[in-house]
């Protein structure tokens, strides 16, 4: 009775972790593609003094092409 219950509980925490997991790779793409969708940089700088700047600036004017 005992081992049972105590394997259903350790079924269920699994499930609960998977879904979690899940979750927050789901969230990051989709953080990704809406922030893609606006313009922005992967990095989420500035480009003030980043040294990607130029290949950050080139994507955004072909973006507009």
């Amino acid at each position: 009775m005992f081992f049972s219950l105590l394997s259903a509980a350790g079924t269920v925490v699994t499930v609960v972790i998977a879904v979690a997991a899940v979750g927050i790779v789901a969230a990051t793409l989709i953080f990704h593609f809406i922030r893609k969708k606006q313009g922005k940089t992967g990095c989420g700088c500035g480009c003030s003094g980043c040294s990607g700047c130029s290949s950050h600036r080139e994507r955004k004017e072909k973006a507009k092409k």
